[in-house]
């Protein structure tokens, strides 16, 4: 079973700067695409940006330039360093990975973390 357990959120006034970092777990596996979504109660989930197994990088317009994605293969984390806070980054940050436990690839999603950036 495959577990992704993010932290790193909080309250943080408007121009500062927080690192979510996404912790992937259980037994062997491969981890392929991972990335950052988030959604508020008035918008549906949209991607903040994602990172493929070759490093490549992928961002929303509306964080590029203010937010930079990274990942560590050796302990399955990745990051996303939270640069020049606005009020409307406020949501529910989710991580998102395809990981292969054998056959295929799946879909994981981690429970969210809140970020709430003040005015």
């Amino acid at each position: 079973q495959v577990q992704l357990v993010e932290s790193g959120g909080g309250l943080v006034q408007a121009g500062g700067s927080l690192r979510l970092s996404c912790v992937v777990s259980g037994s062997t596996f491969t981890i392929y695409g991972i990335g950052w979504y988030r959604q508020t109660p008035e918008k549906q989930r949209e991607l903040v940006a994602t990172i493929s197994h070759l490093g490549t990088t992928n961002y929303a317009g509306s964080v590029k330039g203010r937010f930079t994605i990274s990942r560590d293969n050796v302990k399955n984390t990745v990051y996303l360093q939270m640069n020049s806070l606005k009020p409307e980054d406020t949501a529910v940050y989710y991580c998102n990975a395809q990981v292969s436990v054998g056959i295929g690839v799946d879909d994981y999603w981690g429970q969210g973390t809140q970020v709430t950036v003040s005015s």
